[in-house]
């Protein structure tokens, strides 16, 4: 039925591209591209046999425009999933746009060059405007609005966990369970254990930057910034049991408060054990968290990207991660002029996950909603010229399909709040 190009061969794409795989109906055929081809064509290898999607494999360099549109226009795919890194979003929608492509990834972009004068003026110009300093933020991707619907494409941007299922949660606890949202908490606790001293559930550069940095909640209509894990709860999470979590800054966060109507405050919190803190703490306090070169005996490195290098790649993690995560929103508002509370949360188990595709729960939670985003705007369930976040789109059978491909959602419509004692 459908032809579709994948970039990046990491463990979310792994993940996503095993789904596809089982989902062969819609995918009929898959190219697997990402700049080191021996990836794509071993994870090729492993998968044959096991399905009836067609799969290549191709070489491509994601920062490069002109290779992907030649790419593109060589496989011709009705759609382009982008499971690269963040740092590569503005690229890859600018060749689907020359191609008249549909686009669809995980996380809204962000650069990798922090310094780069042209962005850090936009970037202080907005910090100074809308009350929040994360490095990354919507607006960028936002900008195509016009030229996409212009184009007659769509882009969907964000459809992993989170983003992804939590703002999906979020638009079917709205259709199903609520006049009006008030208060959304998003929460997002692993309770996996890898063995390891300390090491990054994602891309480290990614995951390290992100945790660090200042956290920002929405609350009475603009942002409110506070200092890093300056927030922190405790919650008992339904099969992982009590854990510390801590206020972070969180993409969804952007586009909810600019999506559902009425909402007074959106907050995101991760949970974390200490010795990941004191280990972050002090990477920090010595520089390893930098992002800007430095000399190091006559050449250039980036801290970060040489820490990235020493900690374990965070697709070995799925053999020794044992546990289960647990990630999910807590909403709160009014039903036919009724106070209302729900949870709606999923809970995945490392061990399964590695089971079935050889990656631990991380990279599954995000690479099973990657494949369900695809699938529908493939199928044209969500399909309309523009620019769009997941909770825009109908919700039923994103849920839907979230049941059927190994993320079975909960509705708990009496849970403990996040600020409540019982």
């Amino acid at each position: 039925m459908s032809r579709v190009l994948i970039i990046g061969c990491g463990g979310v794409a792994r993940v996503a591209i095993t789904k596809c795989c089982q989902n062969s109906d819609v995918f009929t055929e898959i190219c697997i591209a990402s700049r080191t081809k021996e990836k794509c064509d071993a994870l090729k290898e492993e998968l044959s046999g096991k399905t009836k999607t067609v799969i290549t494999t191709a070489k491509v360099d994601a920062d490069h425009k002109e290779e992907l549109v030649k790419l593109i226009k060589e496989y011709q795919p009705k759609a382009v999933l982008n499971v690269a890194l963040p740092y590569q979003d503005l690229t890859i929608m600018d060749a689907c746009l020359e191609c008249k492509v549909d686009y669809i990834d995980t996380a809204n972009y962000e650069p990798e060059d922090i310094e780069e004068p042209k962005w850090r003026e936009i970037y202080d110009k907005r910090c100074k405007e809308l009350g929040f300093s994360a490095y990354f933020d919507y607006s960028w991707q936002w900008a195509y609005q016009e030229k996409y619907k212009e184009a007659g494409i769509t882009a969907l941007l964000g459809t992993g966990f989170d983003p992804g299922v939590t703002s999906v949660f979020t638009a079917y606890a709205l259709k199903h369970y609520f006049d009006e949202i008030e208060t959304i908490d998003i929460l997002d606790c692993n309770g996996g254990d890898h063995g390891y001293p300390f090491a990054t559930n994602f891309n480290p550069e990614i995951n390290l930057r992100e945790v660090s940095a200042p956290g920002s909640y929405w609350e009475d209509g603009r942002w409110v910034e506070v200092a890093p894990m300056s927030i922190k709860r405790e919650y008992d999470f339904p099969e992982v049991g009590r854990k510390d979590m801590y206020l972070l800054h969180h993409e969804e966060i952007e586009s909810l408060a600019k999506n559902i109507p009425g909402v007074k405050r959106i907050r995101f919190f991760m949970t974390f054990g200490q010795s990941y803190l004191t280990h972050m703490k002090c990477l920090e306090n010595v520089g390893m968290l930098g992002t800007s070169p430095v000399m190091y005996e006559g050449r250039e490195i980036v801290p970060i990207q040489f820490l990235k290098a020493l900690l374990p790649d965070p697709a070995s993690l799925g053999p020794r991660t044992v546990g289960k995560t647990n990630i999910g929103c807590i909403f709160t508002g009014k039903k036919d002029g009724k106070e209302k509370k729900i949870y709606i949360y999923n809970v995945c188990d490392h061990q399964e996950c590695f089971k079935e595709v050889g990656s631990q729960a991380i990279s599954y939670t995000t690479g099973v909603p990657a494949m369900i985003g695809t699938a529908l705007v493939v199928l044209g369930k969500w399909k309309e010229p523009g620019v769009f976040t997941v909770e825009e789109f109908d919700p039923d059978p994103y849920m839907d399909m979230l049941n059927k491909y190994g993320l079975p959602w909960v509705v708990d419509e009496n849970p403990r709040l996040v600020d409540s004692d019982v």
